[in-house]
């Protein structure tokens, strides 16, 4: 990956040396030159893409190297074939559609409780799934109390359509903005830093997506896994549960700085700040979109990672508290969507106004301990 990293540099270098019109001493026709240019940078999207994918493959941690799951033994290869072949949910294509998961995992139709007819919007996502899959970035099922697999997936469809149809209303957008806005906010505040620049960062990424060109933002997400743009898939799951998941594993060298007891808790917080920005750094060096959505989301990131992370690293106890709580809240969220007996997987319209009472009670509480 590292070799990876340094071909494509070298690989973004020439492209903008024969892109700069033949300066520099490169001796190309404008036909060749044209075909040359649009040839590499097909071997840069590409590139970006096997690097996207080796980094979910090797580093992620629900990567399928790091599942611990069992094949029971089967009396012939034929049968042994076919049970592995069952548990595609945990094959390698992670970025593919979810085609076929039957098998070992349970089917809520074997449940006598589960009522048909109570839940036509969840059927049909399980018709949608069992006909041609349904397409998913990282399954889920444990953190949100799913029963299995397959009911996660069907779910995760079924909270799309609420959220498209929540943010095809303009008075939903203005909610949601505000209070990521205020959420950010508050915790630096209440963490003693400035948050004039993180608000600044917040706006810059709030005026991106109106004016920004959305093919570009799917491309750019769709090389990172995600399969939808919706509220659910890019900031519940793309950056909240992954952010909260690498906080919950971060590097040894992070946690070496932090449990020394021999260093200043002021010079560990210089550390794991630095940490982080150096992070970020190299992540955005490797942008293919240098200005685009991943860029925003960096210039938040670089004044809101460092606090979570001393919050929930570091020695203090208030953050910590802060941090954990808000955490807290959003898993608490994620768990009462995907309930039968929190939210209504009747209609998309009263999933949707399910969903987005739940959000709105959460900030509310969100709110109240940040502004304590």
């Amino acid at each position: 990956m590292e070799a990876l990293e340094t071909a494509l540099g070298y690989w973004e270098d020439a492209l903008a040396a024969y892109t700069a019109g033949g300066t520099g001493g490169v001796a190309l026709t404008s036909q060749d030159e044209a075909e040359f240019t649009a040839l590499l940078q097909r071997v840069i999207d590409d590139a970006y893409t096997l690097q996207d994918q080796c980094e979910h493959l090797f580093l992620h941690q629900h990567s399928v190297l790091f599942r611990s799951w069992t094949v029971t033994p089967v009396p012939s290869e034929a049968a042994a074939g076919e049970a592995l072949e069952r548990r595609t949910i945990t094959s390698v294509s992670s970025y593919e559609s979810f085609v076929s998961a039957s098998g070992d995992i349970a089917d809520l139709r074997d449940l006598e409780e589960f009522d048909e007819a109570e839940h036509p919007l969840y059927m049909a996502a399980l018709r949608l799934h069992e006909d041609g899959g349904i397409p998913y970035r990282d399954v889920r099922s444990d953190r949100v109390k799913c029963g299995s697999d397959v009911e996660y997936v069907c779910k995760v469809h079924c909270i799309r359509l609420a959220c498209k149809l929540l943010f095809a209303q303009e008075e939903n957008k203005q909610f949601f903005a505000e209070a990521g806005r205020q959420i950010i906010g508050d915790l630096l505040v209440r963490a003693d830093k400035d948050p004039k620049d993180a608000m600044l960062a917040y706006d810059a990424m709030m005026e991106f997506l109106l004016e920004c060109d959305w093919v570009d933002v799917q491309a750019e997400l769709q090389a990172r896994g995600v399969k939808a743009i919706t509220f659910y898939d890019v900031v519940l799951d793309f950056i909240l549960m992954d952010a909260f998941d690498d906080l919950e594993n971060p590097p040894s060298s992070v946690t070496a700085v932090v449990q020394n007891r021999w260093l200043s808790n002021g010079f560990k917080e210089s550390a794991l700040c630095t940490a982080v920005w150096s992070v970020l750094r190299a992540k955005r060096r490797m942008l293919k979109y240098q200005d685009g959505f991943i860029a925003h989301f960096y210039d938040i990131s670089e004044h809101l990672s460092p606090v979570l992370a001393w919050g929930f690293m570091g020695p203090d106890e208030n953050v910590r508290d802060l941090c954990t709580f808000f955490k807290d809240q959003i898993v608490e969220l994620l768990v009462e969507l995907f309930s039968f007996t929190s939210v209504r997987y009747t209609t998309v319209e009263e999933l949707a106004t399910d969903v987005m009472n739940l959000t709105r009670e959460r900030f509310q509480l969100i709110s109240h301990k940040l502004s304590l």
